[in-house]
């Protein structure tokens, strides 16, 4: 089987090697790949939002199967554009992508099926932005409505800084995704992705996980995309799973059906579990980075690439996932000046002890110069540590970190203890 993943990233390495334990192994080609995902198989010089040249290279090269990483592709409409050209892509079309691209689409049609979610509006002036923060109960969070990569969440502690936030989205500070501005009600307790492949109606649930936005320890700090991630999430239950499945997801998945752009691909929900039960923060329409990290692991060999293939071609009906028992934990390591300016060009040294067998490097912004690995992104890499309970996957995580340097480098040292609220 040929298998053509498209992006760059930490995710799409993570990918790659899960679908490596398939047996027998499929040919994966990587767009446009790392060096990690170059270790798995051809990285090609294809950019993520090169639509055309992703279409025509999977037709020349007989690709059997697409699987987009990033939201960007699939917001552009990979999705619709693989469909027409009869190649099989496990990914949403443009109009189900909305889900990501449009926070104000997401919340506009899950209230139509009364999914539980904070309040929101929406303002596009500064006097709409003014009077609405102004009248807010309490201190909201300001949202750019548009694709940010994971940066266009505010939390202010002020409705000053709310509103010089808002001010700076409506100015251009992040492009046309800040011309719409989301405000919501702030959510406190524990933060919790889930995971489903989906297809129409039918899903089937991966293993979850917990991300820790923050930059620093204790959740201080300016949000990232992720600074770590562990599965299974302890704070969720089996009833709890069921519960934000029935509330949530397949009201989602069935308000989309009935809007003429049925799901399909991998929805990640990202919800607060509050005193008042879940209720849901965002929809991605793909997999999560880095919980993708710390998810693909507790998987069976060979059941990534069999569960991509069926989510692709709408053949769920009946499909469970037997996840392992084992914990993960990922550790992202970030280049110095991120989030605002990451800092690109560092050296990075890696030791050939890192990859231990349960302990192992994820590359996601790195480039080689020569011979020279470089950082060339804000999250550089990750350690991942898979093992028989969550504190030898922390521990052991924690301890590999020591195989890995690079100027700069920043990590947290609580994934996996903290709990964000």
């Amino acid at each position: 089987m040929k298998v053509l993943i498209i992006g760059n990233g930490g995710r799409e390495h993570a990918i790659c090697r899960a679908l490596m334990t398939a047996n027998p192994q499929p040919s994966l080609f990587i767009a446009p790949g790392n060096p990690g995902t170059a270790e798995c198989g051809e990285n090609v010089a294809i950019a993520v939002d090169d639509i055309e040249g992703i279409v025509d290279y999977a037709k020349q090269h007989e690709i059997d199967l697409v699987i987009p990483g990033p939201e960007l592709p699939l917001v552009r409409g990979i999705g619709d554009a693989l469909d027409a050209a009869g190649i099989p892509c496990c990914g949403p079309g443009k109009g189900a992508s909305q889900l990501e691209g449009s926070k104000a689409f997401t919340r506009e049609i899950t209230e139509t099926v009364n999914v539980p979610a904070p309040r929101f509006e929406k303002v596009t002036t500064s006097e709409a932005l003014r009077a609405a923060i102004n009248s807010w109960d309490g201190v909201p969070v300001v949202k750019a409505d548009g694709l940010a990569s994971g940066k266009g969440v505010f939390l202010p502690e002020t409705k000053e800084g709310c509103i010089e936030a808002g001010e700076k989205l409506l100015a251009g500070e992040m492009g046309e995704a800040g011309s719409l501005i989301v405000l919501e009600d702030r959510l406190f307790g524990v933060e919790a992705s889930l995971f489903y492949a989906c297809n129409g109606l039918e899903a089937v649930a991966l293993p979850h996980a917990r991300d820790h936005k923050r930059l620093l320890d204790g959740d201080e700090g300016p949000n990232t995309g992720g600074m770590g991630a562990i599965s299974p999430n302890p704070e969720i239950t089996p009833e709890l799973q069921e519960q934000v499945f029935q509330e949530c997801v397949l009201p989602t998945l069935h308000a989309l059906k009935d809007a003429g752009m049925p799901f399909r691909g991998f929805l990640f929900g990202g919800f607060m579990l509050t005193q008042k039960g879940p209720k849901l923060l965002e929809y991605n329409v793909r997999l999560g980075d880095p919980e993708t990290q710390a998810i693909l692991p507790r998987l069976p060999d060979g059941a990534f690439l069999d569960l991509c293939m069926k989510t692709a071609t709408g053949n769920l009906d009946g499909l469970s996932i037997a996840e392992s028992d084992q914990a993960t934990c990922a550790i992202v390591l970030a280049a110095a000046g991120y989030p605002e300016s990451p800092r690109k060009g560092d050296s990075i040294k890696v030791s050939d002890k890192i990859d231990s067998g349960s302990c192992w490097l994820i590359h996601a912004g790195t480039k080689t110069q020569g011979a020279d690995l470089q950082t060339s992104g804000g999250r550089v890499a990750a350690i991942v540590c898979r093992n028989n309970t969550p504190e030898l996957a922390r521990t052991g995580a924690y301890e590999a970190l020591d195989y890995v340097s690079f100027d700069g480098a920043q990590y947290r040292e609580d994934i996996g203890t903290h709990k964000e609220i």
